[in-house]
């Protein structure tokens, strides 16, 4: 996990912006020529931070150099040191311990949530992207449910699918019940970095899961696809038949997005 964390600083190339937008500086601020010097001095401190994760000398539970030794060793001021921290500590990545240090924290993708909410909400047709990688999460997901759900995993789905039969007509707690059952699925699979993955979008999904429902609920023949498509995909899960899990799970998909275009054609049409 702690070679993920490593891999997402460098994708998020997180550095003087990123710490300045997390802790509620002025981004659209240009660089002066004085600053340049500070800029390189956080990449720096992340580059450090990055290399320590990716090589495996960082782990969660280890503490950092003492500010002082790591603004010596990098040829950084401790201010510059001190920011830094700041931002790593509120993505998660460590937790500053007064008096003690700073210490790795052992990664969670959840606490990132709001961050990559915050960034993402920023992109155009951000929905249907969070979409493209929920279903890129959920078949592999569902293929490793199918090897590794347990009696309690199978459990929470019969429970999720319940609630989805009771909530049918309810945008809201039907949307919440639709995506307990995902989340569900996701969970059955036993494999943290995917959990975690969907966890981090999370909150874009839920949002997703709603305004979904809130198109489709009065649609001819939505109950039979939120009631009897999930109880097909427990099922498959249930025979432990990955192959038609991942098939199922691509013609739900499917279904879905064909309600979805059925309510916007009737909405012009009204």
């Amino acid at each position: 996990m702690e070679l993920v964390v490593a891999v997402l600083l460098d994708r998020l190339r997180i550095g003087r912006h990123s710490v300045r937008a997390i802790l509620g500086h002025d981004m659209n601020a240009g660089l002066t020529r004085a600053e340049e010097p500070e800029a390189r001095g956080y990449e720096k401190v992340f580059a450090f931070v990055r290399e320590q994760l990716l090589s495996g000398q960082l782990k969660a539970g280890d503490r950092l150099l003492p500010e002082r030794e790591l603004a010596t060793r990098l040829g950084v001021s401790r201010p510059v040191i001190r920011e830094v921290l700041r931002g790593l500590a509120a993505i998660g990545v460590i937790e500053i311990r007064h008096g003690s240090g700073s210490v790795v924290r052992r990664p969670g993708f959840a606490e990132l949530g709001d961050l990559f909410t915050m960034m993402l909400a920023q992109q155009a047709e951000v929905v249907e992207d969070v979409m493209e990688a929920r279903i890129a999460i959920e078949r592999q997901a569902i293929r490793l449910a199918c090897a590794r759900a347990t009696a309690g995993d199978l459990h929470a789905l019969r429970q999720a699918l319940q609630l989805i039969e009771d909530t049918v007509k309810d945008p809201q707690i039907g949307g919440d019940a639709d995506f307990a059952f995902h989340a569900a699925l996701i969970a059955a699979a036993h494999a943290p970095t995917l959990a975690s993955l969907h966890a981090a979008i999370a909150v874009l999904l839920q949002r997703s899961h709603f305004e979904r429902r809130e198109r489709i609920t009065n649609l001819d023949g939505i109950d039979a696809y939120l009631v009897e498509h999930h109880r097909q995909l427990l099922d498959a899960v249930v025979a432990r038949d990955a192959d038609l899990a991942d098939r199922l799970l691509m013609q739900h998909f499917e279904i879905g997005s064909q309600f979805q275009r059925r309510a916007a054609a009737e909405t012009g049409r009204a």
